[in-house]
């Protein structure tokens, strides 16, 4: 096994929690049921690096076999990353394909090592029909820079790519690998960013009037609904309805994606019936940038209404980020 392979599986598995190893080994699926349980887990986890290298040794780990304990790694810690959105389109007129695997991989593989000489890509497939896509980028000159890869995951025969990456000067060719790859045509940049990668699927599938495992969701809806009713107070009955009727109609019944934030980026001219003033002959717009932010945004969100923190109905830039499939917005004067 090459030193830098056994330096990337070191640096990888001191990633992972003592308590998490042994379902990661497993799902990397590199070394056979009977030689993970020689390892003692309850010792010091040099000592466990270790052992696990000496196994990979054993069986000549190769540079991929370290790429897809990375991508595992990342699929367990998701929310450690910040996730894009992309959504590529077809040219009208254009025949729905079957989808194959094998020429999807092969196709994108040779997009990028025809532009570059120095590039690994490596693909895993889940069963929940994700390909995840693991790119270190290397140039003519130099080799891979296996810590600072890209991560794409791909739903087959859908429009939308979800990418997380340290490096944007390879963004450009990327999405020309994905479009020829998935046989679409184009491929542009959506306004919608979080690190809650599930969330963000449901969001671009429309998929969040479904039921979906979220942070911080332990309690059944029925028991929210009661909990939230037990803080309101208001005197006026109809007035309480009124304001859970337009939530409802404003949010729906069923938990929502989970977001941090949302950013506003406000564009507009000054105006002003008075003559004269500092601003009244300034040609350049005014700009600010107004950035919501919490755990869980739209939960919050929701909550304000009947909470009576806000009036309701909210302002529909706050209620159309799951409709819309952003979380940024920039506002000008019409």
């Amino acid at each position: 096994m090459d030193e830098t392979v056994a330096e990337f599986i070191k640096r990888t598995i001191l990633k992972i929690p003592i308590s998490e190893m042994m379902t990661v080994l497993k799902a990397w699926n590199f070394l056979p049921e009977n030689q993970l349980q020689t390892i003692n887990f309850r010792q010091r986890k040099e000592s466990v690096i270790q052992h696990l290298l000496l196994l990979c040794e054993e069986k000549c780990a190769s540079i991929n076999d370290a790429a897809l304990l990375d991508i595992v790694c990342t699929q367990v810690h998701r929310h450690k990353k910040i996730w894009d959105v992309f959504r590529m389109s077809k040219e009208p007129g254009d025949d729905v394909d079957l989808f194959d695997m094998n020429q999807f991989k092969s196709s994108f593989k040779k997009v990028l090592q025809r532009a570059l000489k120095n590039v690994t890509v490596s693909f895993r497939e889940t069963e929940e029909n994700e390909v995840w896509i693991r790119v270190a980028w290397g140039t003519h000159y130099t080799k891979p820079q296996q810590y600072k890869p890209t991560y794409v995951v791909y739903y087959p025969q859908t429009p939308y790519v979800f990418t997380s990456s340290r490096l944007t000067r390879n963004i450009t060719l990327l999405g020309q690998a994905l479009t020829i790859a998935s046989k679409h045509h184009e491929i542009v940049k959506m306004d919608l960013r979080s690190r809650y990668l599930d969330s963000l699927k449901a969001i671009a599938f429309q998929q969040y009037n479904q039921v979906f495992e979220i942070h911080n969701s332990t309690l059944p809806l029925q028991e929210r609904r009661l909990a939230l009713d037990s803080r309101i107070i208001h005197e006026n009955r109809v007035e309480k309805e009124r304001v859970q009727r337009i939530t409802q109609e404003s949010f729906g019944d069923y938990p929502q994606p989970q977001l941090e934030f949302a950013q506003y980026k406000l564009e507009t001219k000054f105006k002003s019936d008075v003559n004269g003033g500092i601003l009244a002959e300034r040609k350049e717009p005014l700009r600010c940038l107004i950035k919501f932010s919490s755990p869980h945004l739209l939960d919050a969100l929701k909550s304000l209404a009947p909470a009576g923190i806000a009036d309701a109905p909210l302002s529909p830039l706050l209620t159309c980020i799951p409709k819309k499939k952003m979380n940024y917005f920039k506002i000008r004067d019409k």
